[in-house]
């Protein structure tokens, strides 16, 4: 087993968590750091190092890192800038005002000095540490170290360090630090409702659903929702946070159903959702993901199109025959919005068409619409 420094610590104990207060001088820090975003400066760059295969923390952050309006190049180069002339100008200020949040998952071990239990010496971790929160501060010292080496290593930074926690702890903590300051766009949010503790059940259903319908092979939904960040460069028709909205809609809509037909599984909702896509799909072949000239896949039209389903999970007969026949009967069900229907959906003069004051208003219109066209009852117009 290889030698492991230790350093002096502060053990602090908080519910039933622990975590250490430590001071790292700073070129040691940037050694136990992995930076798994890229950050730029003057011509200079921080090039990111790829997460381990096993590693989905670090995958989920750096993916937040790297989306829209997070993280991006300009943002990184001017905050890194900032914080280089801060530590350049800081002789009569703070130089790292507030402490870094490391995280390892390695348990690393703590010995008390003497009577006091919560001082001793902590051990370091075999390997780097994942930063929670401070990634600009941490990046920023990386150039300034460049720059100006012998007085970089004069500067000791301040670090929390939690260890030997799950995954979903250090995910959970990242979410809590940064929604709170809304540094992550609400779409990343959704990526993290299935695992963060305190969100309800029926937020974490939602979250997988929409996770399945933007990756799932047999989505009519893949890739074309829009994560903000996500890989696939193909058209997007709806924002991931909005999908979000209607399937959570749906679930706590029809909480009782989703209960006893599907048995809360997000795989069987999941099948549900896909299904009633796939069988709209077909039907509507004509006007189905033609957004040039149509509005059909269109966010407006989408959403109106999963408060259908919610009318039609209403019907008993067609929740047992979707049991055994699957989109079919999704196919059959939406046949009268062939024709007539579907040209109203047409880009020119949609808007005349469905005239409203804003988006919520549009959605409830079309809903009601389609609605009719299917001789169910049309819901009740919801309160302003």
């Amino acid at each position: 087993m290889p030698y492991l420094p230790s350093m002096l610590a502060t053990r602090i104990r908080q519910k039933e968590g622990t975590f250490y207060f430590v001071s790292y001088k700073a070129p040691d820090l940037l050694a136990k750091t992995r930076f798994i975003s890229r950050y730029h400066f003057e011509g200079e760059e921080l090039p990111a190092e790829a997460p381990a295969p096993g590693d989905e923390v670090a995958k989920f952050i750096a993916g937040i890192e790297r989306s829209e309006g997070a993280f991006q190049r300009g943002l990184n180069r001017r905050k890194i800038a900032a914080i280089v002339n801060f530590f350049e100008t800081a002789a009569t200020q703070p130089l790292v005002p507030g402490a870094i949040l490391l995280f390892t998952d390695e348990r690393l071990k703590f010995e008390p000095i003497g009577e006091y239990k919560s001082m001793g010496n902590l051990r370091e971790p075999e390997g780097k540490y994942l930063v929670i929160d401070g990634q600009h501060r941490v990046a920023g010292l990386h150039f300034y170290a460049e720059r100006y080496p012998k007085e970089a290593d004069a500067i000791e930074v301040p670090c929390v360090i939690f260890d030997g926690r799950s995954g979903d702890f250090a995910t959970e903590m990242f979410v809590i630090i940064n929604s709170t300051h809304t540094r992550i766009s609400k779409s990343h949010l959704v990526d993290l409702y299935e695992k963060v503790s305190w969100e309800s059940p029926q937020k974490k259903l939602a979250a997988k659903v929409v996770t399945l319908l933007y990756e799932g092979e047999d989505s009519p939904l893949r890739y074309k929702i829009n994560r903000l960040g996500g890989r696939s460069r193909q058209e997007k028709w709806i924002l991931q946070s909005e999908l979000f909205n209607e399937v959570h809609k749906l679930v706590e809509t029809h909480s009782r159903l989703v209960k006893t037909r599907l048995g809360e599984k997000p795989e069987k909702l999941y099948a549900l959702v896909r299904d009633y896509f796939q069988g709209v799909r077909q039907t509507m072949s004509d006007v189905w993901g033609r957004n040039d000239r149509f509005m059909f896949t269109r966010d407006v039209t989408l959403k109106a199109l999963l408060r259908v389903l919610g009318e039609l999970m209403k019907q008993k007969k067609i929740m047992e025959r979707w049991a055994s026949v699957g989109a079919d009967v999704f196919r059959q069900t939406v046949q009268p919005w062939v024709g007539d229907v579907a040209q109203r959906f047409r880009a020119e003069g949609f808007y005349e068409r469905f005239p409203a004051k804003g988006q919520v208003e549009r959605v409830r219109r079309i809903h009601m619409e389609l609605t009719r066209a299917l001789g169910l009852e049309p819901p009740e117009p919801e309160e302003p």
